[in-house]
């Protein structure tokens, strides 16, 4: 073989190489950077508990941890942050509306990251938020995949109900199509009532 020939060969093999390696960094980026995050929020929320409700979980963050979302049935622990924006949802799931127990409180997070375990839930599944104000046990009573371009989620403050948010599929290859995942949770103890979450917008 000519010199230039395995000089082609070998420069071939390291180029897919190279390229190979930066797609699995990148892939697994945003996992990593999810988890970090986390860590930080998980701090910035002790913050708030010792008197500093206004601490950012970074310096130059544009949001502060609200409290956590947990699944114990599924081992599951979120730190929930402030304000609705791509940004934020990278690090972690995001309350859309009111941040009050007792009203109407909707949590949204993506569907690869944090909020994969929705797939899992079951009617019946116990979810517990806790927030500067206290904690409050729901009961999951209704999972529905729904079309945001047909219908809109409607927060109405005067309904006590917890709401978790998702893009769907799942497993779509692409993200920020116009489907949704819905997990419509009530009080522990109350789930058998139903309230008309979603409305058509057309």
């Amino acid at each position: 073989m000519s010199k230039s020939r395995h000089w082609f060969h070998a420069a071939v093999t390291f180029t897919a190489a190279f390229f190979a390696i930066a797609l699995l960094l990148q892939a697994l980026w945003i996992p990593l950077k999810a988890e970090v995050a986390q860590l930080l929020i998980a701090h910035s929320w002790q913050q708030a508990l010792d008197g500093h409700p206004d601490m950012p979980p970074w310096p130059w963050a544009d949001t502060r941890t609200l409290g956590i979302l947990s699944v114990p049935a599924h081992n599951i622990r979120q730190m929930v942050l402030e304000g609705n924006s791509g940004r934020n949802l990278a690090f972690g799931p995001v309350v859309l509306g009111g941040s009050q127990l007792g009203h109407d409180l909707v949590i949204s997070g993506h569907r690869d990251t944090h909020f994969s375990f929705l797939r899992r839930l079951q009617t019946g599944d116990q979810l517990e938020v806790q927030l500067l104000g206290g904690t409050r046990l729901y009961e999951v009573s209704q999972l529905e995949i729904v079309d945001s371009r047909v219908q809109n989620i409607v927060i109405e403050p005067g309904i006590n109900r917890l709401s978790l948010v998702t893009c769907y599929p799942f497993d779509a290859a692409l993200a920020g199509g116009p489907l949704r995942y819905v997990v419509t949770a009530l009080p522990a103890g109350n789930a058998v009532s139903r309230f008309p979450r979603l409305i058509s917008s057309g």
